[in-house]
Parts: C-alpha cells; structure tokens; sequence
C-alpha cells in the first residue's frame, strides 16, 4: 500500500510517528471521450479566448474572482507559505464519543499506520482509545489544505476521517417543501414501524453490490470477445523514404519540363538558320551580271 503522507500525531507531550494510507478507492469506470470517425481520445487544450492561443502550463497563474471580471492574483508562494504553518503533525485538540458527530460530517478515509520507532506508542494510544471508547478530534495539513479530522480504533490499528467544517455543511432549512409538523395516522405508523423492523438485519457489506458497474463490465467483456473493438485510427507520418521518393520526382519533372522546352526551342532556331544561310547565298542574277 501506498504510503501517501508522513508525520506524527501528537497530544499533550505525546508525539507518535505514524503514515497514512488511503483507504478507500473508486472503482468506477472509466470511459474517455472519442472521435466517432476516428476512435481517437479528444484532448482538451487550455485556450485563452481573448488572445485565442493555447496557454502553457508555466503561463497560468491563480486568481480569485471577488467580483464578476476582477480577480486578485495569489502567488503559488504566498500559498506554500501559509500552509507550511501546519507541518506535518496530526494535532489532537479534544477527545469526544463517536455517535456525538453525525454522518454528514465526514469526508474521507485514510488508514493510520504506526512510522519508524513508534510501533509501542501507536498501540498505547489505540488500547487507550479502545478502552475509553473516545475517539480523537484532530487538525493537520494535508495537500496544502488544513482539514479537521476524527481519529478512531479500526480492526487492528487507526483510522483518521477528514471532517467538514460546519460552514462546509449547508442548513437543511434551504431544502424546499420540509414542514415542521404533519399529521399522521396511528395506524399508517405502527405498519411503516413494523415493516422497518421485519426489514432489519445486522450490517454485512460484503452483500451489497454495485449492480450497474458489474453490468457495464459485463457488457465491455462481451463486446471485447465478440470483437467489437474499434482502432485508433493513426496519424499519418511523414516518412523519410517517402520525402526522399517525393523530392526525386520532383527533380525527375524538372529535368522533363526542362528537356521538352529545350525541343521546342530547336526548331525554331533551324528555321532561323535557315533563313539567315538564305540571305548570305548569292542569287543566280548577280552571278550573271558578275
């Protein structure tokens, strides 16, 4: 497993070496977008519609629209600068039970394993969290970007959930069309109570299943063995040989352009000797007369 961040996680004077790991994947699928006519992916360039040129990647700052059209530019920087306060320690600020934060708060997972020389101390804090049944209210850095986070006993070791912040989690009052009070029927009640409980089981992930991503693999599967694939269609390169062959005909046409015209000037200049040689030859009256 891929070890994506390293540091501590400290509380009081305690201070614990550990790394994180990511804990979760997607595992959807991933389609790209293609030219019908050519089965080609499409590649989307960074254009600048003003100067209507591609932009490089060196050439991109980053700015915050304040109002429609004004942007204050942030220097990448002055960025690092204000994240780097952070370090690199997962800071436990407060120890609190786990059913007191709701659902909605959390974000991601990662895995919490023990760093080099802290394997004793890692297990001294889970036993402690174990037996306490508290869970730990952490800040740290992560991607430049300060998360709040709950620190809890997994399986065999630790695991760390970024929170939301409550200015992250919208106000349900917003949703359209909730009522404070409704009045329900008694009987309607007790049957939607019963049917929840006759509904109820104990939690086993390994029965659920994403029935439409199996159903898109299925499908790519039989396409592939009923090979109905499509091909990039290459782009066409400028060979060597082939520039060579074009040059060569080139100078091949040149030398036939230039023979033809050589041809057609010959007999034109017979002709003129010709009449030039007949003005020279003495004509038989001036002989006579000589």
């Amino acid at each position: 497993m891929h070890t994506m961040w390293k540091g501590a996680i400290s509380f009081g004077l305690v201070n614990i070496p550990v790394k994180l790991f990511a804990a979760t994947e997607s595992k959807d699928i991933k389609m790209r977008y293609l030219h019908e006519k050519c089965h080609n992916p499409i590649q989307y360039e960074k254009m600048c519609p003003v100067c209507e040129q591609e932009v490089e990647q060196n050439d991109i700052v980053k700015g915050y629209e304040y109002e429609p059209g004004k942007f204050v530019i942030v220097e990448k920087d002055e960025l690092d600068s204000l994240s780097s306060a952070g370090g690199k320690a997962i800071e436990i600020i407060d120890f609190v039970s786990l059913d007191e934060i709701d659902p909605i708060f959390f974000n991601r997972s990662y895995f919490v394993g023990p760093g080099e020389n802290g394997n004793k101390s890692f297990a001294l804090l889970k036993k402690a969290m174990d037996d306490t049944g508290k869970i730990g209210l952490a800040k740290f850095t992560l991607r430049s970007k300060e998360h709040l986070a709950a620190v809890r006993v997994y399986d065999k070791g630790l695991v760390l959930e970024t929170i939301f912040y409550p200015d992250e989690v919208r106000n349900v009052d917003h949703v359209p069309g909730l009522a404070d009070e409704i009045e329900l029927n008694e009987k309607e009640l007790e049957m939607a109570k019963q049917l929840i409980e006759q509904l109820t089981s104990p939690f086993e992930p390994d029965k659920y299943h994403d029935e439409y991503r199996n159903s898109v693999l299925e499908l790519i599967h039989s396409k592939i063995s009923g090979d109905e694939i499509k091909v990039a269609r290459e782009k066409e390169k400028t060979n060597v040989v082939d520039l060579m062959e074009a040059l060569q005909a080139s100078i091949d046409a040149s030398k036939s352009k230039t023979g033809a015209d050589e041809k057609k000037k010959k007999p034109a200049e017979s002709s003129q000797a010709k009449k030039e040689t007949k003005k020279k030859k003495p004509s038989a009256k001036k002989k006579a007369s000589s």
